[in-house]
């Protein structure tokens, strides 16, 4: 999943609860799937910070070494200045793009 280019709010804006509740009948269950969709992502995008500063780990700790590493200063000010992932979950959400199943209903 391409977290990069998403469309959802990087700060807090005000939303219309109706909404989410349009989507399942019930605003107790989207606010679960949304809270299940934001850890998924959370984890997506913890893997790929974490696997993009692992080229950057020295086995020294050398203070010159920490401070002339601007590569790995601008990899973590993108990832900070990104969407929050609950923010993307409640973006998925109001655009459909969250496939939930239930195993508790049956088909």
């Amino acid at each position: 999943m391409n977290f990069k280019n998403s469309t959802a709010e990087r700060s807090t804006i005000t939303r219309d609860t109706n909404k989410f509740e349009e989507k399942t009948g019930n605003i107790y269950d989207s606010i679960v799937i949304m809270s299940k969709r934001a850890n998924q992502i959370n984890v997506d995008l913890k893997e790929e910070l974490t696997g993009k500063l692992q080229e950057f780990a020295s086995s020294t700790d050398n203070l010159e070494e920490i401070f002339e590493n601007r590569e790995q200063i601008e990899i973590s000010k993108f990832y900070e200045k990104m969407p929050k992932p609950v923010a993307i979950a409640m973006q998925e959400m109001l655009n459909d793009e969250i496939y939930v199943r239930n195993p508790e209903e049956k088909q």
